[in-house]
C-alpha cells in the first residue's frame, strides 16, 4: 500500500489527470472545446446542423456533427499543414467554441425550422465577429448562414468544392441541389467572383431560366492542374472578396471519403483536396460549412469523418489566417 501511496503521488506530480483530455473521454464536443453561446470574445464558432431531409439518394448527414465532434480530437491533435514557428490554429484563435447544434426537428416544417434557426444562430455569431464553421448536414444547409454571411459581409464569393453543381432553382421545393442557384437569384452571392471546384456532372437548365456565371472547374481540369495551380486559379477569380467556402465531402473521391449521399468517382485524393486547401491562404474566409458526411455510411474505421475534419481544419486555419491579416 505504501508504494501505490507513492505512484500515485508521481502521477499526479506529472500530469493533472483530471484535465488532461483524451480523444475516447469527456463530453463530445468538437476537439473538447467548449461548449457555449457565450460569443464574448470568441474568434471561430463551430455550429452543427444536423439535417438531411433534402438527400436525393442515401440519408445518414444528420449523423455528421455528432460523427465529426467524434473524431476531432484524433485529427487536430497535430497539424502538419499549418502549424510552423509563426503560426499555429490555438495561438492565432484561442477563443474558439463549440456553439451545439441549430435547426434540428423532424416533419413537413423539417426545412423551414432549420432555414430560420440556422440563420439566426449564423447572424448572432457573426454579429459577434467571431468567424462560423458550421457542420453539416447535406447540401440544403447553407441558406441560413449564407444569408447571415451576405447580410454582414457585402455580397459574398462563394468557393464551392462539389462533385455537382447543385445549381437547380427549388422553384420553393429545397434540396441539396438548389442553393447555388437561390443564393445567387437572391443576391447573396457574386457568381463571377465564385468557383465551383471539382465538379463531375452536368445538367442542361431549363429553357428560358437565367442562370448564374460561375467559374466551373470540372474534375478532369481541376486534376491536370495540380494542388499549386489550381489554388492560384482560384484566388485569382475570387480576389479580395469576402468568402464563403462550402465543402461537400463527395468532392472528393469515394475510395477517400466513401461515407456519402451521393459518391461520384474521379474525384481528387484526399491529400490534394488539403493540398488545395493549404494553398488558398490569403482568401478572406469568413464563414464555411463541410457537409454529406453520413456517418451510417462509414466503415468502422470512420475514414470519412476523419477526412472530413481534416477538411474542416484546414478551413478553420483559413479562417484564422484572415482575421491575421484583418487585425494588421
Amino acid at each position: 500500500m505504501e508504494n501505490l501511496k507513492v505512484k500515485e503521488d508521481f502521477i499526479h506530480e506529472i500530469v493533472d489527470i483530471d484535465t488532461v483530455p483524451v480523444p475516447y473521454a469527456g463530453i463530445n464536443t468538437f476537439n473538447h472545446y467548449p461548449y457555449t453561446r457565450d460569443l464574448e470574445n470568441v474568434d471561430i464558432a463551430i455550429m452543427g446542423v444536423p439535417y438531411d431531409s433534402g438527400v436525393t439518394y442515401r440519408n445518414g448527414a444528420k449523423i455528421g456533427p455528432r460523427g465529426l465532434r467524434d473524431v476531432s480530437m484524433s485529427v487536430f491533435s497535430f497539424n502538419h499543414r499549418w502549424d510552423d514557428e509563426e503560426f499555429s490554429l490555438s495561438k492565432a484563435c484561442p477563443n474558439i467554441i463549440d456553439y451545439g447544434d441549430v435547426g434540428a426537428y423532424y416533419g413537413p416544417l423539417s426545412t423551414q425550422v432549420m432555414f430560420k434557426e440556422s440563420y439566426e444562430h449564423a447572424k448572432r455569431i457573426l454579429d459577434s465577429g467571431a468567424n462560423l464553421m458550421t457542420l453539416g448536414g447535406d447540401h440544403t444547409i447553407p441558406y441560413g448562414m449564407v444569408r447571415a454571411a451576405s447580410e454582414v459581409y457585402g455580397k459574398l464569393a462563394l468557393l464551392h468544392f462539389d462533385s455537382h453543381q447543385d445549381s437547380w432553382p427549388s422553384h420553393g421545393n429545397y434540396s441539396h441541389a438548389n442553393f447555388a442557384y437561390d443564393l445567387w437569384e437572391e443576391g447573396c452571392i457574386d457568381d463571377k467572383h465564385s468557383v465551383q471546384c471539382y465538379i463531375r456532372t452536368d445538367f442542361e437548365m431549363e429553357e428560358g431560366i437565367e442562370i448564374p456565371e460561375y467559374n466551373i472547374i470540372f474534375a478532369p481540369e481541376a486534376l491536370d492542374l495540380g494542388p499549386e495551380a489550381l489554388a492560384e486559379k482560384i484566388k485569382a477569380v475570387i480576389g479580395d472578396m469576402p468568402v464563403y467556402l462550402t465543402f461537400d465531402i463527395d468532392s472528393i473521391d469515394p475510395a477517400f471519403a466513401p461515407a456519402t449521399g451521393t459518391p461520384v468517382i474521379g474525384g481528387p485524393t484526399s491529400n490534394e483536396a488539403l493540398k488545395v486547401l493549404r494553398n488558398l491562404e490569403g482568401l478572406n474566409v469568413v464563414a464555411g460549412d463541410i457537409v454529406c458526411v453520413a456517418p451510417t455510411l462509414d466503415s468502422p474505421a470512420q475514414t470519412t469523418c476523419f477526412v472530413g475534419d481534416a477538411v474542416v481544419q484546414s478551413m478553420m486555419c483559413l479562417m484564422a489566417k484572415a482575421r491575421l491579416k484583418r487585425n494588421k
